[in-house]
Formats: structure tokens, C-alpha cells, sequence
């Protein structure tokens, strides 16, 4: 079988097993050198460049997808996220677009705020890292604009933590891990009243609703990563409540969250009496998917 008769079929199985048809293409071309405008173009030369191992490779991983509904990150063992190129494993939660923005809201926060120099040059702490994503890319913001900010990333997961170490070696970013929950490694490190950020992706999604995600999620992705508890707030929670400790005057707090729960985490910051300029932020889909606040 040449390349194209066997991408032709499986252009076919995608719709029948309701998988995006531009996944084939995503995992073909992580896993070949080919051009993406050849493979738009449907190029002839492509069926020279790939040999028969390649094709029972690509055979055998889009039959993993098909059937056993693993995510095409999980199977190439990498994803792009924002510019950064990331390893995945069941490990870790794959990245996603819209988290991207947390990191656009950090900028911006900080570009606009007459004592940024506190943020670019203070210390924040990414929890809950998984694949170091927003630390790193924190990392490299900071870098890029030459400030001194020192990025800690938390987790509890050890094979979540080596994964991103790795992440940050790849990307040439430094990024200080520790293992343990939340605030734990923190408290060892003495930083209480010293943080001048502090974001998170927490697990936020209710237990029930965890067994009833889509399959690539419910069977391959960390449920540790997913289950918030029975209203999904568990973790949240304890960002609300115990942030304060660590952050300093004015540090700047920013969570990622599910549609329907920001008028709820809005509250329990109000409610907490230790935060100011509490602000819900929009995702490209237009749904309230971070809360923000600042350390009164």
C-alpha cells in the first residue's frame, strides 16, 4: 500500500469514528519530515519519501487513536503550545489553547501596573505545573524582557515534575520544581509574604463529570490533574485561602477555571477579605475561564 491509499482510507475512518480529520495530518507530520503544503498540495514525491516502516508506524499509532481514543499528542509524545515545543505523557495533561491567555493576562497585568518592577523581578510560583507550560513560558517571557523573576513550579506528581524538567532543558528555561501539594514546598522554602505571583491550571472539574468526559480524556488524561472535588473547587479553594500567606503586598493571583464557576470563585475571593481587583477574563470562546485578584 503507497502513502496515499493508505491516508486516503484513513481519511475515511476518521469520519466514521468521529475523530477530527485534521488529526491525521497533525500526526503524519509530527512524524515525518514531509511539508505541510506538499500534503495539502497532495504531492507525489510523498509517497517516495515515505518508506514501508514509517507507514506501519503511522498505521499502527492512527489505529491507537481510532480505537483506543489516545490523544495524537499522547501518541507523538509532543505538542506546541504557545512557541514553546513540549513532551506530553498520560503523565500530564495535554496543554490547551485557551490557557495560553493566562499568560497574555500576566503581561499585560504586568506591563501596566506602576510597580512592575516588584513583578519583573520578584518571584512566582506556578501550581499544579503538569508539563511546566506556564512556568516556562513565564520563564521565557521574563528572559526576553531581561528581568530577574525567579519561577518556581509545583506538583505532586513525580513523573509530572521530570517531564517538566525536561520541558524546561528543551527550552532553555530556568525553573526551580518541587515536588509536594500546593503551598507545602513553599512553606520549606520560607516564602511566605514574598511571592509577587501566583497562578495555577487546578484540577477544577466536579468528580462526577470526570467519568463522563470524552474518552481521550476520561481514559488517558491524569484524572489527579482533573477531579476538583464534588463541585470541582477543592483545589481552588485552597488557592483562595492560603495565597495570602505567601503573596506580598499587592502580588497578583490568577486561576484557571470551567464555564460557570467564576461568579463562584469571584465570591469566595470577596469573601475572603484579603483581596482586591478581582477580575473574571474571557478565553477565545468568549466564556469566563480565569479569575484574577490582587494581595490587598
Amino acid at each position: 500500500m503507497d502513502f496515499w491509499e493508505w491516508y486516503d482510507r484513513n481519511f475515511l475512518a476518521a469520519k466514521q469514528h468521529d475523530v477530527p480529520i485534521y488529526e491525521l495530518d497533525w500526526l503524519v507530520l509530527r512524524l515525518t519530515d514531509l511539508d505541510k503544503l506538499d500534503l495539502r498540495l497532495r504531492s507525489p514525491s510523498i509517497s517516495q519519501k515515505i518508506t514501508s516502516e514509517t507507514l506501519a508506524n503511522l498505521d499502527q499509532l492512527w489505529q491507537k487513536r481510532l480505537i483506543d481514543r489516545i490523544p495524537v499528542q499522547y501518541l507523538s509524545g509532543s505538542v506546541t503550545w504557545r512557541d514553546l515545543e513540549l513532551r506530553v505523557s498520560t503523565a500530564v495533561l495535554i496543554p490547551r489553547p485557551e490557557t495560553e491567555l493566562i499568560i497574555d493576562i500576566i503581561v499585560d497585568f504586568v506591563n501596566n501596573n506602576s510597580q512592575d518592577e516588584i513583578y519583573k523581578n520578584g518571584i512566582w510560583a506556578d501550581l499544579g505545573s503538569g508539563s511546566g507550560a506556564i512556568a516556562i513560558a513565564l520563564a521565557q517571557h521574563f528572559l526576553n524582557i531581561k528581568s530577574q523573576a525567579q519561577i518556581h513550579a509545583v506538583d505532586y506528581s513525580e513523573a509530572a515534575l521530570e517531564l517538566a524538567k525536561i520541558n524546561a532543558n528543551k527550552n532553555h528555561q530556568q525553573v526551580y520544581f518541587h515536588q509536594g501539594s500546593w503551598f507545602e514546598p513553599l512553606a520549606k522554602l520560607n516564602l511566605q509574604n514574598q511571592i509577587a505571583g501566583i497562578v495555577s491550571n487546578p484540577p477544577y472539574i466536579p468528580s462526577i463529570e470526570v467519568l463522563n468526559l470524552q474518552p481521550e480524556v476520561t481514559n488517558h488524561e491524569p484524572h489527579l490533574a482533573l477531579d476538583g472535588g464534588d463541585d470541582g473547587l477543592d483545589a481552588i479553594r485552597e488557592l483562595v485561602n492560603t495565597a495570602p500567606q505567601y503573596l506580598l503586598s499587592g502580588g497578583f493571583w490568577i486561576v484557571e477555571l470551567m464555564a460557570g464557576q467564576a461568579e463562584i470563585v469571584r465570591s469566595l475571593l470577596q469573601a475572603n477579605g484579603n483581596y482586591t481587583n478581582i477580575k473574571i477574563h474571557q478565553d477565545y470562546a468568549e466564556i469566563d475561564r480565569f479569575v484574577s485578584a490582587n494581595r490587598k
